[in-house]
This record gives structure tokens, sequence and C-alpha cells, in this order.
């Protein structure tokens, strides 16, 4: 609660003296703003059993367009690609929307808002889920760990230590037991995709996700994704299974970063230029396996740019249900302003390394 305060606070005085906007002149950072979301619900108080910071209800996401398209000109990725591609500058402030993972119910609940508002999208996908009834690895993990913190006698160690291994961080808590969205990012970032299913098998053996959660968690089918594209829904790729590549040995790179394009372009029959990258993580290695499967373009969610690939490592800021509200719960439009003028991002939220070590140590070396 003190942190919102302090947001709003902030955020008032900033947008009141416009001192936001000249913030984003300085930095540069005012004409474009590539938004990411992820999971549309139609009620956003429906959503306490989902990741925090992944979620946005219908009624929230109009209120956040709207307010985008007074101020910005919607574009699609096609269009935004050509432009940088060729170094053209932006008359005017332009703003594209994504949404990542490919839930159902982007094609439920956001689409036709889009469509009734004309405002083009892109969605990118995880290919070998669409058109099945599996949950995302992250999503999985998530929901048996909520539901592991409920068990009596849990010892989420204890279980980890039978599996052989050990993951740092697990020391966030809340209300006196675990917190499992600090626990869930613990085991995402230090374990590869193999290691978090093994975690994710031993939890369910133990506590059960009910088949109305994983019902609302499933994915796009091949159909549903055929009827977007044509529709002119910008259909990326978000690769084959989520795993965050910067875990990952370079045959999974390049098997989740071409796999995903090639299975895309084999059932929807176009050329896909377009790819995300899970979680946002990358390093000059991964960016090198993007390039080498054909991408023209790929995304991120930090500011963080590869000089050698920058058309690769395009920046997204992520809204959701909560980024804009003031201490009221109400949509705060001085919040807003200040997310999209990058105001927040001036502080150092990025903890992701982007290869700068490895760099660092070929200099010194």
């Amino acid at each position: 609660m003190l942190r919102r305060i302090a947001k709003t606070g902030i955020a008032s005085a900033l947008a009141w003296t416009r001192a936001d906007a000249l913030i984003a002149t300085l930095t540069r950072s005012g004409r474009l703003a590539v938004i990411n979301y992820h999971r549309v619900v139609e009620d956003g108080a429906r959503s306490a059993d989902s990741i925090p910071g992944l979620v946005v209800s219908r009624r929230m996401l109009e209120h956040q367009l709207d307010w985008i398209g007074r101020r910005f000109r919607f574009v699609s990725l096609d269009e935004l690609g050509r432009r940088l591609e060729r170094g053209e500058s932006f008359p005017t402030r332009v703003a594209a929307i994504t949404f990542d993972d490919g839930y159902r119910d982007f094609h439920d609940h956001a689409v036709p808002l889009l469509k009734r508002k004309g405002i083009p999208a892109a969605v990118f996908v995880v290919t070998d889920l669409v058109g099945t009834s599996r949950l995302q690895l992250h999503d999985a993990l998530y929901l048996l760990l909520v539901r592991w913190g409920r068990k009596d006698g849990r010892d989420l160690k204890g279980l980890l230590g039978t599996l052989g291994l050990e993951v740092p961080a697990l020391t966030a808590r809340r209300n006196g037991g675990w917190d499992p969205a600090a626990v869930q990012q613990a085991l995402l970032d230090g374990l590869p995709k193999a290691e978090v299913e093994r975690v994710v098998q031993a939890l369910e053996a133990e506590v059960r996700i009910d088949e109305t959660t994983i019902r609302e968690l499933q994915s796009l089918t091949w159909r549903m994704l055929a009827e977007l594209q044509a529709s002119g829904i910008t259909v990326g790729a978000h690769t084959k299974t989520h795993a965050l590549l910067t875990n990952e040995d370079d045959d999974t790179v390049r098997e989740e970063t071409a796999g995903s394009r090639h299975a895309l372009e084999q059932r929807l029959g176009t050329r896909v230029d377009h790819f995300a990258y899970p979680a946002g993580r990358f390093d000059p290695r991964t960016v090198a396996a993007v390039a080498s499967a054909g991408y023209r373009f790929a995304y991120t969610i930090c500011r963080h740019r590869d000089r050698d690939y920058p058309l690769l490592t395009i920046p997204r800021m992520g809204l959701w249900e909560t980024s804009c509200l003031d201490t009221m719960d109400r949509f705060a439009p001085a919040i807003m302003s200040c997310q999209l003028n990058s105001v927040f991002e001036l502080l150092p939220s990025c903890r992701a390394d982007h290869g700068r070590a490895r760099r660092a140590a070929r200099v010194n070396a």
C-alpha cells in the first residue's frame, strides 16, 4: 500500500506539471510504445488464482486502450517493423498492442473489443500448446504451488531436495507461508525447463488443479489462429514450450525458436516474421539463434537492446489489471501517463544480465 501511495503521488505531480512528457522527450521514449498483455478475463475479481501481473479484465483493458488511443495512433507490428527497418522516424506517437502466450481468452474477450475499436494487434503463441488442454508451464507451477502452500506439513525445500535440486531465493514469505509467486519466479529463473517439469510432476503427486481452472487457462486452437490471422491479427511465435531460452542449451534454443516458426508457417500457410522472448529473457547467444531462425523482429519486456541486433530486441512495456490503479483502486490517468512515458523505467527494474557480464569478461580477457 505504501508503494502505491508513493507511486500515485509521484505520478500525479509529474503528470500535472507535464514533467512526464519532458522525461519522455529527453529519453526519446515518447514516440513509440509497444504494449504487452497476457490473459484477458471477463471479470478482474475472478482472477485471484492467476499469476499476478499476467491478467487484465476486459473493462480495464478498454480503459487503457481508450487512454492510449486518444494520445497515440495504433499501428500493426508489420507497419512498425517496416518503419524501424528503414530507419524512418515516427511523425506522430504510435502504439502497437501485443498479447503473449496465446490464451484462448484472447480470442474470447480481447478480440471482440479490438475489432469494435478498430485496433490492430498481435498474439504470440506457444506452438506445442495450440489446440491442447495442457497448461503453460508457468501456470501449472504457480497453481500447484498455491495449492501446495495450503497443504499441512508442507516442506518445499524438502521436496526439492528429494529431486536433487537446490534453488536459492526461496526465502520470500507471505502471511507466514511461502509466497507462491516469488517461489515460482525463483524456480523459473534458476532451472532449465526439464528440471521445472520435474518439480511440477512432484507437486502433481501431492495436489491437483481442478478442471474448471484448467479450462480457463487453455490455449487457442489452430482453427482460432487461422480465423484471427484472416481477420488481420498478426500471429507471432513465442517458442514451442515457453522455455526461458537463457536457461537452455544451444540445441534446445534452436529447436524452440526455429521449431515454433516452422509450426506456425506450416499450419497457417504464411510467413512468420515476429518473435517474443518468453519472460523477455535474451542474451547474445539466444538473439543469434532468433536471427538464424529467420525472424525479422523480436520483442522483449525491458529497454535493453542488443547493439548487433536492435530489431531483434525491441522493447515492450507490460500492462495488467493493477498497473495503473491509484490508492482507491481506480484507473489513474496520471499513472497511465507515466507508464507510457517510461517514467518508471528510469529506475533499475530489470535484473537480467542480457549477456553484459560475458561481454565484459571478453573485453577484460
